[in-house]
């Protein structure tokens, strides 16, 4: 019998997975067909999004975060719907319980730890990467035009958004995708970058540099999960992130926040 220490203890680098843990989450021909959807989806959105977003009204871009909301429910249905038959559950993608409130309170402390750190990291590689450049500064004006909400209902729907991406695509892609790589190559470590790298992909609509950033953050919250065994710290991080990023969309949006 596993002790609990045993049980939530990372595998090992380059150690193979144990008979439990290579069991698939669902058909290999779910998992392709569903990573050729968010791919399309990227591909679609990076070409439309420029074109529809600079002629939305206040209101159609609060309709385009209720359409993205749906969109991801979408997603996270496709995903239940594979894992269904294999018997898996949504809550067993998650991991973790909170048994008292002090469990609540580590995680959130873990979730805002991890989110300084990961900044600090995409800080430096957003450098290396050149992002850092005023030359810059008008791609980031351009994703303020696209996606940043512009009245304060606005923000609130995106913060409604973000909360619920946040939710989703750490069932999606750490819970599902992270696992089911990790299960058909044999090595957790291996299903982790390759889910980051689909991750990345899936963000087509901010560019191929900051899509590399962002697999490098899917690989980050990739680790957190390894360490926790458990989505909850990394759905707390990522939903507070995305809703930051709004919150500094709409204020750049006003002015609030002057670029170079």
């Amino acid at each position: 019998m596993q002790t609990e220490s045993q049980e939530f203890a990372p595998q090992p680098i380059g150690e193979p997975l144990p008979a439990p843990e290579r069991k698939l989450l669902a058909p290999v021909w779910h998992t392709i067909v569903f990573i050729l959807i968010v791919l399309l989806n990227s591909y679609s959105t990076a070409v439309s999004l420029p074109k529809v977003a600079a002629s939305a009204s206040p209101r159609g871009r609060i309709f385009g975060y209720v359409f993205t909301i749906g969109w991801e429910l979408v997603l996270l249905l496709i995903v239940w719907l594979g894992i269904r038959s294999r018997g898996v559950k949504i809550k067993e993608l998650i991991g973790g319980r909170w048994k008292s409130p002090e469990d609540f309170l580590i995680d959130i402390g873990i979730a805002i730890g991890f989110w300084l750190v990961a900044l600090m990291i995409l800080g430096g590689l957003g450098y290396l990467l050149g992002l850092a450049k005023p030359s810059q500064a008008g791609e980031v004006k351009k994703l303020a035009e696209m996606l940043g909400p512009q009245t304060p209902i606005a923000l609130t729907m995106f913060i409604l958004l973000s909360s619920v991406a946040g939710f989703i695509e750490e069932i999606i892609f750490r819970g599902y995708l992270q696992r089911q790589f990790g299960a058909l190559t044999g090595n957790i470590y291996l299903g982790l970058v390759l889910s980051a790298i689909v991750f990345g992909l899936g963000h087509g609509y901010e560019g191929p540099r900051r899509m590399a950033l962002i697999a490098v953050f899917g690989m980050l919250f990739g680790l957190l999960t390894i360490w926790r065994r458990s989505l909850r710290p990394g759905m707390i991080a990522h939903a507070w992130h995305d809703s930051f990023s709004g919150i500094v969309l709409y204020l750049v949006k006003k002015g609030a926040i002057a670029m170079p």
